[in-house]
């Protein structure tokens, strides 16, 4: 019964580091979209329409899936640490 609550409570609290990982570093990235279109705006995009092809470009990369790593990691960490505290 403990398993099942370490495993309830651990994927909880995984989902809301990466949901607290994931809005931050979208919004860093929409930040930086923000400021790179203030610098050197394009002549045929408003503002709005560069941040939002920026983020969707975004959604679209590799950063987003390895953020979902928080999910692998720590469960793999804490398996590893059971299995060799009981191996021995």
């Amino acid at each position: 019964m403990g398993l099942v609550r370490l495993v309830v409570f651990g994927f909880i609290a995984l989902g809301v580091i990466y949901l607290s990982i994931s809005v931050y570093s979208r919004s860093v990235r929409r930040e930086k979209l923000e400021n790179e279109y203030d610098e050197n705006p394009i002549a045929n995009m408003t503002r709005k329409e560069f941040v939002d092809k920026g983020v969707q470009a975004y959604n679209n990369s590799f950063r987003p899936k390895l953020i979902a790593l928080v999910f692998v990691i720590p469960p793999l960490f804490v398996a590893t640490i059971i299995y060799l505290t009981n191996a021995n």
